[in-house]
Protein backbone atom coordinates (compact mmCIF):
# COMPACT_ATOMS: atom_id res chain seq x y z
CA UNK A 1 0.00 0.00 0.00
CA UNK A 2 1.74 3.20 -0.91
CA UNK A 3 0.71 6.31 0.92
CA UNK A 4 -1.62 8.94 -0.77
CA UNK A 5 -2.54 11.92 1.05
CA UNK A 6 -5.63 14.15 0.34
CA UNK A 7 -5.82 16.83 -1.60
CA UNK A 8 -4.87 20.13 0.65
CA UNK A 9 -8.50 20.67 2.96
CA UNK A 10 -10.91 23.17 2.01
CA UNK A 11 -12.96 23.14 5.22
CA UNK A 12 -12.35 23.08 8.98
CA UNK A 13 -11.01 18.75 8.95
CA UNK A 14 -10.13 16.54 11.24
CA UNK A 15 -8.14 13.79 9.80
CA UNK A 16 -8.09 9.47 10.49
CA UNK A 17 -4.93 8.02 10.22
CA UNK A 18 -5.51 4.48 10.29
CA UNK A 19 -5.25 1.00 8.09
CA UNK A 20 -8.78 1.05 6.35
CA UNK A 21 -10.62 4.17 7.38
CA UNK A 22 -13.13 3.70 4.20
CA UNK A 23 -14.54 0.76 6.18
CA UNK A 24 -15.08 2.79 9.24
CA UNK A 25 -18.05 3.43 11.25
CA UNK A 26 -16.69 6.74 12.17
CA UNK A 27 -17.31 7.93 8.37
CA UNK A 28 -21.39 7.82 9.37
CA UNK A 29 -21.14 8.84 13.24
CA UNK A 30 -18.87 12.09 12.46
CA UNK A 31 -20.90 14.22 10.61
CA UNK A 32 -23.94 12.94 13.03
CA UNK A 33 -21.99 13.66 16.24
CA UNK A 34 -20.79 17.05 14.34
CA UNK A 35 -24.14 18.71 13.91
CA UNK A 36 -25.16 17.63 17.43
CA UNK A 37 -22.30 19.09 19.07
CA UNK A 38 -22.05 22.29 17.04
CA UNK A 39 -18.80 21.43 15.22
CA UNK A 40 -18.36 22.87 11.41
CA UNK A 41 -15.94 19.89 10.11
CA UNK A 42 -15.31 17.04 7.98
CA UNK A 43 -13.38 13.72 8.36
CA UNK A 44 -11.26 12.72 6.08
CA UNK A 45 -9.04 9.32 6.22
CA UNK A 46 -5.36 8.69 5.81
CA UNK A 47 -4.33 4.87 5.26
CA UNK A 48 -1.31 3.61 5.65
CA UNK A 49 -0.09 -0.45 5.79
CA UNK A 50 0.66 -1.66 9.61
CA UNK A 51 4.09 -1.02 10.50
CA UNK A 52 4.78 1.70 7.04
CA UNK A 53 8.32 3.26 6.64
CA UNK A 54 9.49 5.62 8.70
CA UNK A 55 9.37 8.52 6.33
CA UNK A 56 5.23 7.88 5.03
CA UNK A 57 4.66 8.95 9.13
CA UNK A 58 6.49 11.73 8.94
CA UNK A 59 5.14 12.89 5.76
CA UNK A 60 1.78 12.65 7.37
CA UNK A 61 2.83 14.69 10.31
CA UNK A 62 4.26 17.35 7.76
CA UNK A 63 1.11 17.32 5.97
CA UNK A 64 -0.87 18.14 9.09
CA UNK A 65 1.68 20.86 9.74
CA UNK A 66 1.35 22.45 6.97
CA UNK A 67 -2.36 22.12 6.61
CA UNK A 68 -4.41 25.56 7.58
CA UNK A 69 -7.85 23.91 7.97
CA UNK A 70 -6.42 20.77 9.49
CA UNK A 71 -7.64 20.62 12.90
CA UNK A 72 -5.77 17.32 14.25
CA UNK A 73 -6.00 13.67 13.82
CA UNK A 74 -7.48 10.40 15.36
CA UNK A 75 -4.21 8.37 15.37
CA UNK A 76 -5.04 3.89 15.45
CA UNK A 77 -3.01 0.90 14.85
CA UNK A 78 -0.19 3.34 14.31
CA UNK A 79 0.46 5.34 17.41
CA UNK A 80 3.67 3.79 18.42
CA UNK A 81 5.55 3.90 14.81
CA UNK A 82 4.34 7.19 14.49
CA UNK A 83 5.48 8.57 17.58
CA UNK A 84 9.05 7.00 17.00
CA UNK A 85 9.16 7.69 13.45
CA UNK A 86 7.81 11.66 14.07
CA UNK A 87 9.16 12.79 17.69
CA UNK A 88 11.14 15.46 16.49
CA UNK A 89 8.62 17.17 14.56
CA UNK A 90 5.87 17.42 17.49
CA UNK A 91 5.99 21.12 19.22
CA UNK A 92 4.62 19.23 22.18
CA UNK A 93 4.31 16.39 23.76
CA UNK A 94 1.62 15.62 26.56
CA UNK A 95 3.06 14.04 29.80
CA UNK A 96 0.94 10.52 28.95
CA UNK A 97 2.38 10.57 25.17
CA UNK A 98 5.90 11.02 26.88
CA UNK A 99 5.17 7.95 29.56
CA UNK A 100 3.54 5.65 26.49
CA UNK A 101 5.98 6.52 23.56
CA UNK A 102 2.77 6.58 21.58
CA UNK A 103 0.44 8.67 20.09
CA UNK A 104 -3.35 8.36 19.82
CA UNK A 105 -4.10 12.68 18.81
CA UNK A 106 -2.55 14.96 17.31
CA UNK A 107 -3.47 18.41 17.58
CA UNK A 108 -2.77 21.71 15.85
CA UNK A 109 -3.73 24.59 17.40
CA UNK A 110 -0.30 25.53 18.35
CA UNK A 111 1.57 23.58 15.92
CA UNK A 112 1.64 19.69 15.79
CA UNK A 113 0.77 18.39 19.55
CA UNK A 114 1.48 14.82 20.18
CA UNK A 115 -1.24 13.55 22.85
CA UNK A 116 -2.35 9.85 24.08
CA UNK A 117 -5.74 9.52 24.75
CA UNK A 118 -6.01 5.65 25.05
CA UNK A 119 -5.19 5.84 28.71
CA UNK A 120 -8.22 7.64 29.41
CA UNK A 121 -10.55 6.01 26.61
CA UNK A 122 -9.54 2.61 26.89
CA UNK A 123 -9.51 2.69 30.79
CA UNK A 124 -13.32 3.78 30.01
CA UNK A 125 -14.01 1.35 28.23
CA UNK A 126 -12.26 -1.29 30.20
CA UNK A 127 -13.96 -0.32 33.33
CA UNK A 128 -17.34 -1.31 31.18
CA UNK A 129 -16.33 -4.72 30.57
CA UNK A 130 -14.98 -5.22 34.26
CA UNK A 131 -17.09 -2.56 36.59
CA UNK A 132 -15.19 -1.39 39.69
CA UNK A 133 -14.91 -4.01 42.26
CA UNK A 134 -14.52 -6.79 39.92
CA UNK A 135 -10.71 -6.98 40.83
CA UNK A 136 -11.04 -6.84 44.78
CA UNK A 137 -13.59 -9.51 44.17
CA UNK A 138 -12.47 -11.99 41.66
CA UNK A 139 -8.30 -12.15 42.17
CA UNK A 140 -8.47 -12.67 38.37
CA UNK A 141 -5.50 -12.24 36.06
CA UNK A 142 -5.45 -10.02 32.71
CA UNK A 143 -4.07 -11.02 29.58
CA UNK A 144 -3.43 -8.96 26.80
CA UNK A 145 -2.68 -10.19 22.94
CA UNK A 146 -0.73 -7.50 21.35
CA UNK A 147 1.67 -4.81 22.87
CA UNK A 148 0.75 -1.91 20.85
CA UNK A 149 -0.38 1.49 21.86
CA UNK A 150 -3.38 0.04 23.40
CA UNK A 151 -1.81 -2.44 25.42
CA UNK A 152 0.74 -0.34 26.98
CA UNK A 153 -2.29 2.13 28.16
CA UNK A 154 -4.64 -0.74 29.50
CA UNK A 155 -2.20 -2.01 31.61
CA UNK A 156 -1.07 0.92 33.03
CA UNK A 157 -4.43 2.35 33.35
CA UNK A 158 -5.28 -1.25 35.48
CA UNK A 159 -2.04 -1.28 37.62
CA UNK A 160 -2.20 1.92 38.94
CA UNK A 161 -1.81 2.64 42.68
CA UNK A 162 -4.62 4.69 42.84
CA UNK A 163 -7.08 1.74 42.16
CA UNK A 164 -5.94 0.12 45.46
CA UNK A 165 -6.88 -3.31 45.91
CA UNK A 166 -8.95 -3.18 42.59
CA UNK A 167 -6.14 -4.23 40.64
CA UNK A 168 -5.54 -7.38 38.44
CA UNK A 169 -3.47 -10.01 40.19
CA UNK A 170 -0.89 -10.30 37.48
CA UNK A 171 -0.97 -8.72 34.12
CA UNK A 172 0.62 -10.85 30.87
CA UNK A 173 1.38 -9.08 27.98
CA UNK A 174 2.39 -11.13 24.71
CA UNK A 175 3.59 -9.98 21.08
CA UNK A 176 5.39 -11.46 18.62
CA UNK A 177 7.94 -8.71 18.62
CA UNK A 178 10.57 -8.79 21.84
CA UNK A 179 11.39 -5.01 20.94
CA UNK A 180 7.38 -4.34 21.84
CA UNK A 181 7.11 -6.16 24.41
CA UNK A 182 10.76 -4.00 25.87
CA UNK A 183 8.84 -1.14 25.12
CA UNK A 184 5.81 -1.83 27.41
CA UNK A 185 8.51 -2.73 30.17
CA UNK A 186 9.93 0.21 30.11
CA UNK A 187 6.97 1.85 30.32
CA UNK A 188 5.93 0.05 33.36
CA UNK A 189 9.58 0.70 35.12
CA UNK A 190 9.47 4.66 34.57
CA UNK A 191 5.78 4.47 35.72
CA UNK A 192 7.15 1.81 38.93
CA UNK A 193 4.14 -0.14 38.41
CA UNK A 194 4.28 -2.62 41.62
CA UNK A 195 1.61 -5.31 40.09
CA UNK A 196 3.31 -8.40 38.75
CA UNK A 197 3.92 -7.28 35.05
CA UNK A 198 4.81 -10.61 32.49
CA UNK A 199 5.76 -10.82 29.11
CA UNK A 200 5.35 -13.48 26.54
CA UNK A 201 7.34 -13.72 23.00
CA UNK A 202 4.81 -15.48 20.98
CA UNK A 203 5.44 -15.99 17.56
CA UNK A 204 2.72 -18.78 16.71
CA UNK A 205 -0.79 -19.10 18.11
CA UNK A 206 -0.36 -21.82 20.16
CA UNK A 207 2.16 -20.45 22.31
CA UNK A 208 -1.31 -17.16 23.35
CA UNK A 209 -2.68 -21.20 23.94
CA UNK A 210 -0.09 -21.58 26.53
CA UNK A 211 -0.40 -18.67 28.48
CA UNK A 212 -4.27 -18.90 28.36
CA UNK A 213 -4.01 -21.82 30.31
CA UNK A 214 -2.03 -20.94 32.61
CA UNK A 215 -4.71 -17.95 33.97
CA UNK A 216 -7.29 -17.50 36.97
CA UNK A 217 -10.72 -18.23 36.69
CA UNK A 218 -12.55 -14.82 35.86
CA UNK A 219 -9.69 -13.53 34.03
CA UNK A 220 -10.28 -10.93 31.39
CA UNK A 221 -8.06 -12.02 28.01
CA UNK A 222 -7.88 -9.00 25.07
CA UNK A 223 -7.31 -9.16 21.51
CA UNK A 224 -4.91 -5.85 21.58
CA UNK A 225 -3.53 -7.27 18.56
CA UNK A 226 -5.70 -6.25 14.94
CA UNK A 227 -6.32 -9.52 13.75
CA UNK A 228 -9.56 -10.46 12.81
CA UNK A 229 -9.79 -6.60 11.86
CA UNK A 230 -6.29 -5.49 10.10
CA UNK A 231 -5.81 -8.71 9.02
CA UNK A 232 -7.77 -11.87 9.07
CA UNK A 233 -7.27 -14.28 12.30
CA UNK A 234 -7.19 -14.69 15.37
CA UNK A 235 -3.90 -14.78 18.20
CA UNK A 236 -5.41 -17.95 19.43
CA UNK A 237 -6.50 -21.40 17.96
CA UNK A 238 -9.65 -23.10 17.53
CA UNK A 239 -8.56 -25.64 20.05
CA UNK A 240 -7.30 -23.01 23.00
CA UNK A 241 -9.40 -23.38 26.21
CA UNK A 242 -10.04 -20.12 28.12
CA UNK A 243 -10.88 -20.20 31.76
CA UNK A 244 -13.28 -20.43 34.18
CA UNK A 245 -15.77 -17.22 34.06
CA UNK A 246 -13.60 -15.60 31.53
CA UNK A 247 -14.23 -11.97 30.23
CA UNK A 248 -13.24 -11.85 26.34
CA UNK A 249 -12.68 -8.22 24.79
CA UNK A 250 -11.74 -7.49 21.04
CA UNK A 251 -10.28 -3.91 20.81
CA UNK A 252 -12.06 -4.43 17.12
CA UNK A 253 -15.78 -3.68 16.88
CA UNK A 254 -16.18 -4.48 12.68
CA UNK A 255 -14.03 -7.51 10.37
CA UNK A 256 -14.71 -11.18 11.10
CA UNK A 257 -13.86 -11.20 14.81
CA UNK A 258 -12.82 -14.97 14.82
CA UNK A 259 -11.22 -14.20 18.35
CA UNK A 260 -14.92 -13.54 19.71
CA UNK A 261 -16.45 -16.49 18.03
CA UNK A 262 -13.31 -18.68 19.74
CA UNK A 263 -14.81 -17.58 23.51
CA UNK A 264 -18.52 -17.75 22.17
CA UNK A 265 -17.69 -21.66 21.85
CA UNK A 266 -15.87 -22.24 25.21
CA UNK A 267 -19.57 -21.38 26.63
CA UNK A 268 -18.79 -20.16 29.86
CA UNK A 269 -16.85 -16.97 28.60
CA UNK A 270 -18.61 -12.94 28.87
CA UNK A 271 -17.87 -12.10 25.52
CA UNK A 272 -17.44 -7.83 24.31
CA UNK A 273 -16.37 -6.52 21.12
CA UNK A 274 -14.62 -2.99 20.66
CA UNK A 275 -17.64 -0.79 20.31
CA UNK A 276 -17.47 1.04 24.02
CA UNK A 277 -13.68 1.45 23.25
CA UNK A 278 -14.32 3.12 19.96
CA UNK A 279 -17.01 5.42 21.20
CA UNK A 280 -15.11 6.59 24.36
CA UNK A 281 -11.78 7.02 21.52
CA UNK A 282 -13.36 8.80 18.97
CA UNK A 283 -15.23 11.55 21.90
CA UNK A 284 -12.07 12.03 23.53
CA UNK A 285 -9.83 12.73 20.33
CA UNK A 286 -12.93 15.08 19.80
CA UNK A 287 -13.13 16.48 23.21
CA UNK A 288 -9.32 17.66 22.69
CA UNK A 289 -9.38 18.70 18.53
CA UNK A 290 -12.25 21.08 18.63
CA UNK A 291 -11.83 22.07 22.44
CA UNK A 292 -15.37 20.70 23.60
CA UNK A 293 -16.17 19.46 26.91
CA UNK A 294 -17.67 15.96 26.32
CA UNK A 295 -19.65 13.59 28.74
CA UNK A 296 -17.96 10.33 29.59
CA UNK A 297 -21.08 8.98 31.18
CA UNK A 298 -24.50 9.70 31.25
CA UNK A 299 -27.32 11.02 29.03
CA UNK A 300 -25.62 12.82 27.10
CA UNK A 301 -22.72 10.28 26.48
CA UNK A 302 -25.81 8.20 25.78
CA UNK A 303 -26.96 10.48 23.12
CA UNK A 304 -24.06 9.98 21.51
CA UNK A 305 -24.26 6.96 21.67
CA UNK A 306 -27.53 6.54 20.11
CA UNK A 307 -26.96 8.55 16.93
CA UNK A 308 -23.84 6.15 16.33
CA UNK A 309 -25.70 2.72 16.88
CA UNK A 310 -27.80 3.17 13.91
CA UNK A 311 -24.37 3.43 11.79
CA UNK A 312 -22.49 0.26 13.56
CA UNK A 313 -21.31 -1.93 10.92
Amino acid sequence: MSLELPPPASRPTLYFIGVTTKSSSIRTVFPRWAEHLGIDAVLEGIDLPVHAPAEDYRRVVEFLAASELGRGALVTTHKLDLFTACRDLFARVDPLAELMHEVSCLSTSDGVVAHAKDPISAGLAVDAVAPPGYWSSSGADVFLIGAGGAAIALSWYLSRSGRGADRPRRIVVSDRDPDRLDALKKVHAEAGTDVAIETATTPEPGDNDRVLASLSPGSLVVNATGLGKDAPGSPLTDGATFPRDALAWDLNYRGELRFLDQARAAGHVGVHDGWVYFLHGWTQVISEVFGIEIATRGPEFQALSDLAAGARR
